[in-house]
This record gives C-alpha cells, sequence and structure tokens, in this order.
C-alpha cells in the first residue's frame, strides 16, 4: 500500500528538485595600489552561493508562485529549471528530464515568458514569428492555426498580430509573448515577472489567460514582485531568500504564518471624548493599528482568540458604530515578516 502511495504522489509531482545548489565564483580584491598589482599575478577565488540547498516539488496542473525580494536566486533558479544554466549540484527533474543534460529534447516541452526579454522579432509582425515557432517545433499547420486562433481571441489580438512588432505597445507585446511561449502546446511553462509594467486591465487579460490555460492542465511556475499576481492565480507558494528556500507551502497556510489575523475597519457615528485604546482593552484579541480620522480606526483582530461573531457583538456594545468592515492581513506584511525573519 505505501509503495503504491508513493507511485501516486510520484505521478502528480510535474517537478522535482532535490537539494539544488548554484555558486558563483568572483574573485577579491584589494583596495589598495599594492594590492591591486599583486591581483594581476594571483587572485583570490570566491565563491557566493546565489541558491543554497533548495528543494521542493510542484504539483502537475498547479500554479506555483516563487517569491524573494531582489538578489534571493529567484531568477537563478528558474533559469536552472529551464535549462540555461548548469546547477553546482543538486537534482532537478522536469517530466522525467534533466534540463541542463538533455536540453535539445527538453525545451520542446516547455514554455517560457520573461517580462524583460522577447522572443518576438522586431521588425516582422507577430503572426510571421509565430509560423516561424510553428516550423521549428513541427507544429501541423491545421493544428498551430487552430491554437492561434484560440489564443487571440482570449487575449483580443485578431487584427494587431499582424502589425509590425516595434509599433505594438508593452501590453499588446506581452500578450503577443505568450502565444509565442504557448503555441506548441507545452505542458510546463515558466513565468519571470510576466506582468512588470503593464496597466491593470492588460495585467487582468494575461491572469485570465493563466487561469485558462491551466484550467486545460498547463503547469505554470511563476516568479513575481506583484503579491496581486500571487494571490490571484498561485495555489501554491515558494518563497527564497539569500539563496535559501524559506517557505514551502498554499496560500492558506502562508496567510496563517503570523497567526489567524484580520484587519477590522471600524467607522463610528460620532466623535467619542474616551480613549479608544482603554475602550478596545475590554475586547480580546484585539489592538488597535491605526486612527485614520477622528471617526475611523483601523484594528487587528486575532481569530484565534475572538472569533467575528463575538467581536462584532463586543464592539457594539462599546462602540457606536456607523459601519464596520473585516479583511485578510496584506500580504505585502505576510511576506516582509518572513523575509526579516
Amino acid at each position: 500500500m505505501r509503495v503504491q502511495e508513493a507511485d501516486t504522489n510520484a505521478m502528480e509531482n510535474i517537478i522535482t528538485i532535490e537539494h539544488l545548489h548554484k555558486d558563483y565564483k568572483t574573485y577579491k580584491r584589494g583596495t589598495s595600489f599594492r594590492e591591486n598589482l599583486k591581483s594581476f599575478f594571483h587572485r583570490e577565488a570566491v565563491l557566493i552561493p546565489a541558491v543554497n540547498d533548495v528543494s521542493f516539488s510542484v504539483r502537475k496542473g498547479s500554479i506555483t508562485g516563487v517569491l524573494g525580494p531582489n538578489g534571493a536566486g529567484k531568477s537563478t533558479l528558474i533559469k536552472m529549471m529551464t535549462g540555461t544554466l548548469f546547477p553546482t549540484s543538486g537534482k532537478i527533474d522536469v517530466m522525467g528530464y534533466n534540463p541542463s543534460k538533455y536540453r535539445t529534447k527538453y525545451v520542446q516541452h516547455i514554455g517560457a515568458v520573461f517580462g524583460q526579454k522577447s522572443q518576438l522579432i522586431w521588425d516582422i509582425p507577430p503572426a510571421d514569428s509565430f509560423m516561424m515557432n510553428a516550423a521549428i517545433y513541427d507544429i501541423p499547420k491545421t493544428e498551430s492555426l487552430e491554437r492561434l486562433k484560440n489564443m487571440t481571441e482570449l487575449f483580443e489580438l485578431d487584427e494587431v498580430i499582424y502589425k509590425p512588432t516595434r509599433v505594438l505597445s508593452l501590453g499588446e507585446r506581452m500578450k503577443c509573448e505568450f502565444i509565442m511561449a504557448m503555441l506548441h502546446n507545452p505542458p510546463v511553462v515558466f513565468l519571470d515577472e510576466p506582468t512588470i509594467g503593464l496597466d491593470v486591465i492588460a495585467k487582468q487579460k494575461i491572469r485570465h489567460f493563466i487561469t485558462e490555460m491551466n484550467k486545460q492542465g498547463t503547469t505554470f511556475i511563476l516568479t513575481t514582485h506583484d503579491l496581486e499576481d500571487v494571490e490571484q492565480l498561485a495555489q501554491e507558494v515558494i518563497i527564497i531568500n539569500h539563496g535559501k528556500k524559506v517557505f514551502d507551502g498554499d496560500l492558506h497556510t502562508l496567510r496563517n504564518t503570523l497567526g489567524e489575523k484580520k484587519i477590522v475597519t471600524m467607522t463610528l457615528e460620532k466623535e467619542i471624548t474616551e480613549d479608544v485604546e482603554t475602550l478596545l482593552k475590554k475586547t480580546s484579541g484585539i489592538k488597535l493599528l491605526n486612527k485614520v480620522s477622528k471617526l475611523e480606526y483601523e484594528l487587528e483582530a486575532d481569530m484565534q482568540i475572538v472569533k467575528i461573531p463575538v467581536l462584532l457583538k463586543q464592539l457594539s456594545e462599546n462602540f457606536s458604530l456607523k459601519d464596520i468592515s473585516v479583511r485578510e492581513l496584506p500580504m505585502e506584511e505576510i511576506i516582509t515578516k518572513i523575509y526579516t525573519e
């Protein structure tokens, strides 16, 4: 029975990373003229760990967000997973492939969108780039045209793909980048900052596209600084800091890393003369965060101590309430706390 369970888990995981390391070699330089002169003949090598003993797995058909501050090792990790960088040590298994060892065969089964690097040819329309990609991947003409039709309709790009790439807006180009990456119907797609610099409408279009493709079975690995991307798309989250994995779990678990806390915004009917903090002490599990105005206050409530019905009852007993709202703890606060710890 245990053997069968292990086989089932192995089938569910489309990506497995074990004890992955990537070190960059640099050389120590002195500050004095003598030390700089000496470095011409003998340089002291220094190894800088960009990814340090990282292990995780990605379920087939999931959307996994990879988060971390600048310089944390996210892009290095993605580049090793796509096969463009060789790991120093450790194991990478994507659909049974070692990306750096079997790169030629491997790249036929993945897609990649890098927010700051284009796959489109600048002086020709995206439609021509798509035709070229279809030929490279040996996609039958009827199949490639059908996929292209579906994706251009989803992105509302029917006329846009026939204009030269150089005249397209950033949002239009990014949509075309997605079509370029997805035309050969890859089971796994890597996204590195795919919504960087885009307006709200373009971001929503791309998020909708990712969601629709995921429903059809595509697995996405997403690195981003936009926490809204993660909240709207990701089912699983991995956080990297200083090259090490500091969190690996679902969004619900991530939110509860600081406890089951919520933000309560309380609006009073009239200004009160009593001290608000003193009145709040009568309600357990709650503290004042911010006095927005004379009538509006932001509170933090710990749901492990006080449940919402009890909280509302106690607040209404101690305050003359005009309005009250309860929302989740901001994702920025949760992530920042994990980074600093």
